[in-house]
């Protein structure tokens, strides 16, 4: 059976229990993702780098798919913020060199304490998509590295 699109635990975490992605309800769009150890967040302070939490996971789509990492409804009620609203990851992403495609979510704390964060504990979602391209789109590139590699010289 040829895979399509799915999760699978990245190398050197397997024996960490870590669980597979699933979605609660029938018509759930997203696939809750759980931190893959501990984590304290700190309190947001001007300067601070986003707290990165580990999954375990890596993720297959097909070619012209990729999949967004979103905040859980319940993040900001607590605290929790992702940088930038959402992350993208591309289909490229998967089995990448630098660190076989295990994506992580990057969080600040908003709250006025610090948050501890439960290995097993939904901190994001997964949303798969079909995306289109333009007419004359000719790029040709291939990835070179995991994340924040688009831009590295």
């Amino acid at each position: 059976m040829k895979k399509t699109r799915g999760f699978e635990i990245v190398k050197g975490w397997e024996d960490k229990d870590i669980h597979l992605p699933i979605r609660k309800t029938k018509h759930a769009a997203a696939y809750d993702i759980e931190a893959g150890e501990d984590v304290v967040v700190p309190v947001f302070k001007p300067g601070i780098k986003p707290t990165i939490i580990p999954t375990g996971l890596k993720a297959y789509c097909e070619d012209d798919e990729c999949y967004f990492l979103m905040s859980r409804s319940g993040g900001p009620k607590k605290g929790l913020v992702m940088p930038h609203g959402l992350g993208l990851i591309d289909a490229d992403y998967y089995d990448n060199p630098d660190n076989g495609g295990h994506f992580m979510i990057q969080v600040f704390n908003c709250s006025d304490k610090e948050i501890h964060i439960k290995k097993g504990e939904a901190v994001a979602q997964v949303v798969f998509v079909k995306y289109l391209i333009c007419d004359n789109d000719n790029a040709s590139g291939r990835r070179q590295g995991g994340f924040g590699s688009t831009d590295r010289k």
